[in-house]
């Protein structure tokens, strides 16, 4: 692809930018929690349609699938649409689910996190189809659901039951437009430990489940300083972020204790070395360590059942992905890219973590916005961002 062509994809972006966040404005308009998606999954359907888009149709779950092209090279660009909910209002100085313009940004919960994405990433499919790119790939367009609550599910349904196995994804997650190769690993982790109640007022005939969690507590408090570090994904972590305690009565010593642990992944870590760590620590008191499932139903009743373990993940920094997206970003604006990785988790726990389909990011917005009160998306980073994606599978295409 030669430069002027990079500049009339841009003029193009740079074109339908009321377009492009006029349509965000609307997502953000239609409340979609996770399992809560089918509004705004309709919303974007026919947006897609109405751009010109090939094919657009649901899986199981709910989540878009847009088609442009039928060509030998598949392609595929991600974005969750559900949103998380939006917390205290007192925090918010404007409805939440007021999408609109203001400053050159738009404002609303999930205009970062992560309809900003699913914006751009519908009028660069229109920017695709106008200027004839897609003559020898096929690209698939996902607005996914559920992620908010169970990252990466979405798209195990996608490759085990819809056969969707591109040879490539780009994440939309917020990059604040740099270019991102990985993120650490989570996985959720329950601790129970047993106690035997006595009454409160003579403590020593009972034994405290809660006294004996908060010798495990200690521990792990301790065991989250010496977990590894990768020097390009960063140090793996572990919090205590829920515990629970109960007995017969308040007047009673606690004869149950519970606790959840949120484990980041970082790169060589894995599902059974993480268990054994602490399966070390609560050996003493008895404790049952074990990973939670998830088994919700998606908003179509649907349910696909998953163990909350998230691997890590990252592309190596000159695989043909990683390459390419530099090459777009360079040509369409005309500087160098900064290459990062995410603090937070994706659906790329999926799609590369579990099944090895390489990865790469590039979103509007910034993640530092996810879950926060007052949620922004610079209206220069969707312009960019849809770009950037009309220009990608061209320039990964020749790689």
């Amino acid at each position: 692809m030669s430069t002027p062509r990079f500049s009339e994809i841009l003029a193009r972006a740079q074109g339908y930018e009321s377009q492009t966040a006029s349509f965000l404005c609307d997502l953000i308009r239609i409340p979609s929690l996770s399992g809560q998606e089918k509004a705004v999954v309709e919303r974007i359907m026919a947006e897609m349609r109405a751009v010109g888009f090939d094919e657009v149709k649901l899986d199981g779950l709910g989540s878009v699938i847009g088609r442009i092209g039928n060509g030998p090279r598949k392609i595929a660009m991600d974005a969750h649409i559900d949103t998380v909910d939006v917390g205290n209002r007192a925090n918010w100085s404007f409805d939440p689910f007021n999408g609109h313009v203001r400053e050159g940004k738009v404002w609303g919960r999930g205009s970062a996190d992560q309809s900003g994405g699913m914006a751009a990433m519908v009028y660069a499919g229109k920017i695709i189809q106008e200027l004839g790119l897609a003559r020898d790939y096929t690209l698939y367009v996902t607005g996914t659901v559920m992620e908010e609550d169970c990252d990466g599910l979405c798209w195990q349904h996608l490759i085990r039951e819809e056969k969707l196995t591109p040879e490539v994804v780009v994440i939309t997650e917020p990059t604040g437009l740099r270019i991102y190769r990985g993120q650490r690993g989570r996985m959720e982790i329950e601790i129970e430990v047993a106690g035997r109640s006595a009454h409160g007022s003579a403590p020593e005939r009972g034994v405290s489940a809660v006294y004996r969690m908060a010798e495990i507590v200690k521990a792990i408090e301790q065991l989250n300083t010496r977990l590894p570090a990768d020097e390009f994904l960063g140090k793996g972590t572990v919090v205590v972020s829920e515990i629970h305690g109960n007995g017969p009565s308040l007047c009673a010593v606690p004869d149950y204790c519970h606790i959840h642990l949120d484990r980041r992944l970082t790169w060589g870590e894995t599902r059974e070395s993480a268990l054994a760590e602490l399966a070390a620590i609560g050996r003493a008191y008895d404790a049952k360590i074990f990973v939670p499932r998830y088994e919700v139903p998606a908003y179509t009743g649907k349910v696909y059942r998953t163990d909350k373990f998230y691997p890590a993940w990252k592309t190596a920094a000159d695989h043909p992905a990683v390459r390419g997206a530099q090459e777009a970003y360079r040509g369409l604006f005309h500087a160098e890219p900064v290459v990062d990785k995410w603090t937070f988790s994706t659906n790329g726990v999926a799609i590369s973590g579990m099944h090895g389909i390489p990865c790469v990011g590039f979103g509007p917005g910034y993640e530092e916005q996810a879950h926060a009160p007052d949620e922004f998306c610079p209206v220069d980073h969707l312009v960019r961002a849809a770009a950037f994606y009309a220009a990608f599978p061209s320039v990964y295409r020749n790689t």
